[in-house]
């Protein structure tokens, strides 16, 4: 039976994955990202920015457990990402502050943005990475234009302050997207279609997982 760890604290991403019959177990990484990305080659682009923040967390968690000789990592999956939000050729985190999400929403709001999330899945068996695969989704938002009174209200839940690009599609965020082009899940924060075909790269169908996975429980990890 092969175990299913999730690199990530994010709610949205847990919730993404146990609606698709998984129920993996949760592991947070302590890898500080400002310094993964800032360890970046120059020019790096921005999609394999998200990639190795995604690789930096899996890799921490494979890590850890490892160490640990956990059972699990007799056959388990890791797996890690991170979204950002790309306008105006830059990439946006999580603003973490009302006055930075403000700003943001002035930035974003009548307007289109990309939304990448990098993808790390490891296959770890015999206490080893064994087998590694990671790719980039990008999904295109449109944004409305709150009202100030609903922007405040916003801002005002705290929300947008703990996601990338200060929004979100599956909460009160959603209200203020027009649409998008692509992927709902990746938007959430775990692309379904490209995780499924990462995990295949690694050896791994669906069909063991929703069999396997759903026997896991959850221990999540500060």
């Amino acid at each position: 039976m092969t175990g299913f760890v999730l690199a990530s604290a994010s709610p949205a991403r847990l919730q993404v994955l146990r609606s698709a019959g998984l129920d993996p177990r949760v592991r947070v990484s302590e890898v500080d990202e400002d310094a993964v990305a800032a360890a970046l080659p120059a020019g790096t682009s921005h999609e394999d920015v998200v990639i190795a923040l995604a690789t930096a967390k899996a890799e921490s968690v494979a890590a850890a457990l490892i160490a640990e000789r956990a059972e699990i990592t007799a056959d388990c999956v890791v797996v890690g990402c991170d979204s950002m939000l790309l306008i105006d050729d830059a990439l946006q985190g999580k603003p973490l502050t009302a006055e930075v999400a403000r700003e943001r929403w002035a930035a974003m709001a009548g307007r289109s943005a990309d939304l990448l999330t990098g993808h790390c899945v490891l296959r770890v068996r015999g206490g080893r990475i064994e087998r590694a695969a990671h790719d980039c989704s990008g999904t295109r938002v449109h944004f409305a234009k709150p009202q100030p009174e609903e922007l405040d209200a916003y801002i005002a839940s705290g929300e947008p302050l703990q996601v990338a690009g200060a929004f979100t599609l599956d909460g009160r965020g959603g209200w203020f997207v027009d649409g998008i082009e692509g992927d709902p899940s990746s938007v959430i924060g775990i692309g379904l279609p490209l995780l499924r075909r990462l995990l295949g790269d690694v050896g791994l169908s669906i069909a063991e997982l929703w069999v396997g996975g759903t026997q896991l429980g959850s221990d999540a990890t500060a």
